[in-house]
């Protein structure tokens, strides 16, 4: 029997469209703000701690709706932990290496095993745990893990969880990832842009000025800045798809089966005598 993903329940997705709104308003709020308050908060240095606080809970909440929705036990956390784990020792491997990082391999098959619930919330903790691991906590780290929990829950969303497998399975997963990487890298910069505001600078970001303007600058910034960067990451994930990711799916599901993700516990009477 193959191993299918987690499926999305309503307060599953209740949850997940929360969380993505507020992501999206993290992200977005300085291009829509007074000029003024873009000038003083656009750095973000005092509402990632805020964002961080929501997001945390947040992600303990879709675990939740998910295991609920989902008719899956603890033991599917306890694959989370593992998977976790590993991504977080994966991605200090790549850092400063012209976008190579192997994480995003691992966080794509993840995704696509697992689904979009636990997906997200896989990405999310990974980044959390490898920024506790490596130091890099900052300002940053709740912006990364938003944009790495979506990176994940999209490979969950793709079609054919079901029945595809194969080569087609594996050339849209590789697609997949290497739009998903330069989506990943556009994320994160506009949360790297809006911290160059006010400079000389064609590419900067400028608080009160038109969106169709700044949005225009904005693409100039990703083209001057992390081309290469998310080139780097998009090919080095799609080799990895098209090389071991035959392997690396069959082993996932394979971990999936056993820890019994789609075991449905039943409660019945006692037999009647005859």
């Amino acid at each position: 029997m193959s191993a299918r993903p987690v499926r999305l329940g309503p307060r599953s997705v209740a949850a997940l469209v929360l969380v993505g709104a507020i992501g999206v308003v993290a992200f977005g709020w300085p291009l829509l703000a007074d000029p003024e308050v873009a000038r003083a908060h656009a750095s973000h240095a005092q509402d990632a701690p805020w964002l961080l606080a929501l997001l945390l809970p947040l992600l303990v909440a879709v675990v939740v709706a998910t295991l609920s929705d989902g008719g899956v036990d603890a033991k599917a956390v306890a694959m989370l932990g593992v998977l976790a784990a590993v991504g977080a020792a994966l991605r200090p491997l790549g850092a400063g290496t012209a976008g190579l990082e192997p994480m995003f391999f691992l966080m794509l098959l993840s995704g696509r095993v697992l689904g979009p619930g636990f997906g997200f919330v896989l990405g999310a903790v990974t980044i959390f745990a490898s920024a506790l691991l490596t130091g890099g906590v900052g300002p940053w780290m709740p912006f990364q893990m938003l944009s790495m929990g979506w990176f994940a829950m999209g490979a969950g969303l793709l079609p054919g969880a079901d029945r595809l497998r194969g080569r087609g399975e594996l050339l849209m997963l590789a697609g997949y990832g290497a739009v998903a990487a330069f989506a990943y890298g556009t994320v994160m910069n506009l949360y790297g842009w809006v911290t160059l505001q006010g400079t000389a600078s064609g590419i900067a970001f400028q608080p009160g000025e038109p969106l169709g303007e700044n949005l225009v600058r904005f693409a100039a910034y990703c083209l001057a800045t992390s081309m290469g960067w998310d080139a780097g990451r998009a090919v080095l994930t799609v080799v990895l798809t098209l090389t071991i990711g035959s392997t690396a799916l069959k082993a996932l599901r394979r971990a999936t089966r056993r820890a019994a993700f789609e075991a449905q516990v039943t409660f019945e009477g006692p037999e009647k005598p005859l």
